[in-house]
C-alpha cells in the first residue's frame, strides 16, 4: 500500500476514538454512515463536474476529496484500504467482460 494511504488510514482509525468536536473526521464518524455517504456522493458529483469542465487542477483536487471521503467510509465500515487494493490486484489482467461475468456466477 502506498505510504500516504498507510498514514491516512492510521489517522482515520485514530479519529474514531476522538471527540466529535475535535476534528472534521471525528464529527463525520459521530454523525454516522448516512452523513458519510452523503459526503461521498457530493464529492463524486463535484469530481464529475470538474472532469466535465476539463480543468486538470480541479479534477485532481476533487478526486482527492472523493478518495478521502471514500477512505472515511471504508474505515467507518472497518474495511482497510488494502482490501480494496487487493481486489484491484485480483482483477488486474482480467478483461472487464470476464470480471463482470465472474460476479454473476
Amino acid at each position: 500500500m502506498s505510504d500516504i494511504l498507510t498514514k491516512l488510514s492510521e489517522v482515520l482509525e485514530a479519529r474514531k476514538a476522538a471527540e466529535a468536536d475535535s476534528s472534521y473526521v471525528a464529527s463525520l464518524y459521530a454523525k454516522g454512515i448516512d452523513t458519510i455517504l452523503k459526503k461521498v456522493g457530493e464529492e463524486a458529483t463535484e469530481t464529475v463536474i470538474a472532469a466535465k469542465g476539463g480543468n486538470v487542477d480541479e479534477v485532481i483536487y476533487e478526486t482527492a476529496d472523493l478518495w478521502f471521503h471514500t477512505l472515511v467510509m471504508l474505515k467507518h465500515l472497518n474495511i482497510e484500504p488494502e482490501q480494496v487494493l487487493n481486489e484491484l490486484d485480483r482483477r488486474f489482467g482480467l478483461s472487464g467482460i470476464e470480471e463482470k461475468a465472474s460476479r454473476s456466477r
